[in-house]
């Protein structure tokens, strides 16, 4: 490698700096302005993701080495690995054990001392790790009930075998624990090599066994994983070229008197879990309830996330690291745990984990599994003693829930309100679409002007990029892309890349694309914003908690109920509803500055036209209506396609852009964010009902209007109301019902009379 003049800046030590004669940021390279050693030091690796778990060998690009060098690497400043340079001269790493996910700063030496080369690493949580990366077991069910009644023969495990770099491997089992006391300084995670499966078979992708029980020092351990890893290395090498399965109840290899009584087994597991959770803090007053439909649950994306099907899952709450996992039945209402052991459950460990991770019970997915899978293992699946578990991990209904609301733009572009005012806005330049100083949030928009198919530019814009962080997270922007409807997210000015992971965890922030159409971005506040592209523009919604209530400025309104001072400016002057296209693009003309800007300039077109530019162009005056001319021939079937809610945007757009494309994309925009705003609608709950004792209820709704209905078993009276509604006061229509045995005396006069 080359070395640079004494004088020259260079990047080592300086990754994301900018200088004055050349830059270390990471956009320098579409800006042309990098330093001359800008690759060597500011690594670009392949892949740039793997399993929190450690093991994935990754390369370093563009930078070269010595064969006879050694490559050292320190992640997150602490944790220590080597790796090797192959025969070509490039540098690899083998990354470590991590209990925490999201982008991991790593930095490399070539001598153990000078750690002068930096890059990031995305660790990700097993769950979420594409199904490529991780090992896949043949049958889920077999391996979690292994021993238990009528489940026997050998299990399988599967896994691409290009991804170990060895022709033969080892088979180990892996266990996980937490030691110390909870909640105290002493709480660690623990995680174990405890034996080898298989050892020496030939790195095919497939491995079958015939499980054994255990030795009795292992045998205790529950809970864990499988790992496929090169033969040459030892028997529980850290640190070495590994696959991971994903966490797994060990069934399987559970002493004797596990297959000999696993209902028995289970029951003092169950029974010792019940303990240690009386033991522990109460966090059920912590966590949110669940949204009351499945509606809700999918339009709330700011707090909620599929998980599976029809299961949704509510971010960490501060102090305990918990959360909340609401399930829905195929008619979209909420299943409740004291009507089905598959109902909607709060969760001691959340299955995300939450910063600063590393510790229990915040460490993802596992301390999920320690605290809140395997107790239901014990309790309810290996045994039935549901009551156990459900006494600690009942569904909170939804009677407390308050969803969110919803903002939008869309189209040329049309804003809509918190507060339900609508209006349109064709300035070009960058603005603040919500703003609160209260929770240090913000959302911004840029917009650019139109261009028609032969590439003349349209008296009208669209959006084109918007920016957001909360207090602070790393800050997350969301771009339209040269290409037609694909979007690009940056996450501090430096792209990221979904070609390997969907998710992504980030400082303060979760991110989600499953494809380049679909962004969806979650604080912890449980503000939410999605962004679609389609129809060549960008469509934007905003979805905000109750909390921010009075707590809002910006273009998309003060959210508190009153669309009368949604068109308020920064200094609290306020223009009616029914003021002037022309006055409404003056009060919306108030633009950002570039102290306050959270977009990324990385091209000298960015650069010209919005960060040395005005901040809004005053150049730049839009047709602030179309007109319908009879000759027009486009009129005729814009009017066909423009009609019910939505029409005068449709036409508009379709109109002004001379497309019945664009005109019905907005439509179909402007439908989608009315159906978002019906799902978000509150809907009372009365909370759950049990069946009387030495009865039955039917009925497992608990919604405005659902009734509920009681009977006896034999040889019991029914008493109280037969029939419950709920009404829409949130309270249960007639009297509490209880079941009374039948004196013995009564029952022989029933007899008789029965009998004459």
């Amino acid at each position: 490698m080359s070395l640079l003049p004494f004088s020259a800046q260079s990047c080592a030590r300086s990754c994301g700096e900018k200088f004055n004669t050349c830059s270390c940021h990471a956009t320098c390279e579409s800006l042309k302005d990098c330093c001359a050693d800008y690759k060597q030091f500011c690594l670009d690796i392949e892949p740039h993701s793997g399993s929190l778990l450690g093991g994935t060998d990754f390369k370093i690009r563009n930078a070269t080495f010595d064969a006879e060098q050694s490559v050292f690497h320190r992640f997150n400043s602490e944790i220590l690995t080597e790796g090797y340079v192959d025969e070509s001269g490039v540098g690899h790493c083998i990354t470590p054990l991590l209990y925490e996910s999201g982008w991991i700063p790593f930095e490399v030496s070539t001598d153990g001392v000078n750690y002068d080369r930096s890059g990031r690493w995305l660790s990700v949580h097993h769950s979420k790790l594409s199904p490529f990366y991780k090992i896949i077991f043949g049958n889920a069910t077999q391996w979690q009930y292994y021993g238990t009644p009528n489940v026997s023969g050998d299990l399988k495990m599967i896994w691409i075998s290009s991804l170990i770099k060895a022709e033969r491997v080892n088979i180990e089992l892996w266990g996980y624990s937490e030691t110390g006391e909870a909640y105290s300084a002493n709480w660690e995670a623990e995680w174990k090599y405890l034996y080898t499966v298989g050892r020496d078979v030939p790195n095919s992708g497939v491995f079958s066994f015939t499980p054994q029980i255990a030795e009795n020092s292992y045998s205790f351990w529950d809970l864990g994983s499988m790992r496929v890893s090169p033969s040459t290395k030892p028997d529980g090498a850290r640190d070495v070229n590994a696959l991971w399965s994903g966490a797994h109840a060990i069934a399987w290899h559970l002493e004797e008197a596990f297959r000999k009584d696993s209902a028995g087994w289970a029951l003092d597991k169950c029974i010792n879990w019940d303990k240690e959770e009386k033991a522990m803090p109460n966090f059920l007053t912590e966590i949110t309830d669940c949204p009351c439909t499945l509606a809700q649950a999918r339009a709330d994306t700011g707090k909620f996330h599929v998980g599976s099907v029809d299961k949704y899952f509510f971010p960490c709450s501060p102090e305990y690291g918990a959360g909340q996992q609401c399930c829905y039945d195929s008619t979209g209402a909420q299943v409740l745990t004291g009507d089905s052991i598959g109902g909607s459950t709060p969760d001691r460990g959340h299955d995300w984990g939450e910063p600063p991770y590393k510790k229990p019970p915040r460490v993802p997915g596992f301390s999920h599994w320690k605290y809140d899978v395997i107790s239901f293992y014990y309790c309810c699946l290996w045994s039935d003693n549901c009551k156990y578990y459900v006494t600690h991990r009942p569904s909170s209904d939804c009677r407390t829930y308050r969803p969110p609301r919803a903002a939008a733009v869309l189209g040329d572009p049309h804003f809509m309100t918190f507060d339900g005012v609508t209006f349109t806005f064709n300035g070009k330049g960058e603005y603040s679409l919500v703003h609160s100083s209260d929770y240090e949030l913000s959302v911004q928009g840029r917009t650019e002007p139109v261009k028609f198919e032969n590439a003349t530019v349209a008296m009208a814009t669209r959006l084109s990029s918007v920016a957001m962080r909360e207090k602070d997270s790393d800050v997350i922007e969301v771009r339209l892309r040269d290409q037609v409807d694909e979007l690009q997210v940056l996450m501090n000015q430096q792209v990221l890349s979904f070609s390997e992971q969907k998710w992504i965890d980030l400082k303060g922030v979760f991110v989600f694309s499953p494809k380049p159409t679909d962004v969806t971005v979650m604080f912890p506040s449980g503000t939410g914003v999605e962004v679609r592209a389609g129809g060549g523009v960008m469509t934007l919604t905003v979805l905000q908690p109750h909390d921010l209530q009075n707590h809002t400025q910006g273009l998309l309104g003060t959210m508190n109920d009153d669309p009368e001072d949604d068109f308020t400016s920064s200094n609290g002057v306020i223009i009616p509803l029914n003021s002037s296209a022309q006055d409404i693009f003056t009060y919306c003309a108030g633009a950002i500055t570039n102290e306050t800007s959270l977009f990324t300039y990385d091209s000298t077109h960015l650069l010209n036209e919005y960060y040395y530019a005005p901040k809004h162009d005053p150049s730049f005056i839009p047709n602030f209506s179309v007109t319908e001319d009879p000759e027009d021939p486009l009129l005729e079937p814009t009017l066909n396609l423009c009609a019910g809610e939505g029409a005068s945007f449709c036409k508009y757009d379709a109109l002004s852009m001379r497309s019945l494309e664009q005109g019905n994309a907005t439509l179909l925009a402007y439908r989608s964010h009315t159906s978002t705003k019906k799902a978000l609608e509150p809907v009372q709950s009365c909370g759950w009902f049990s069946p009387p004792n030495h009865g039955q209820k039917e009925g497992t709704l608990y919604l405005e209007g659902a009734t509920v209905t009681f009977s006896c078993n034999s040889g019991y009276r029914l008493y109280g109301s037969q029939e419950r509604t709920c009404q829409a006061d949130g309270k249960w229509s007639g009297q509490d019902t209880h079941c009374q045995l039948l004196s013995l005396l009564f029952k022989s006069l029933l007899t008789k009379a029965a009998f004459i």
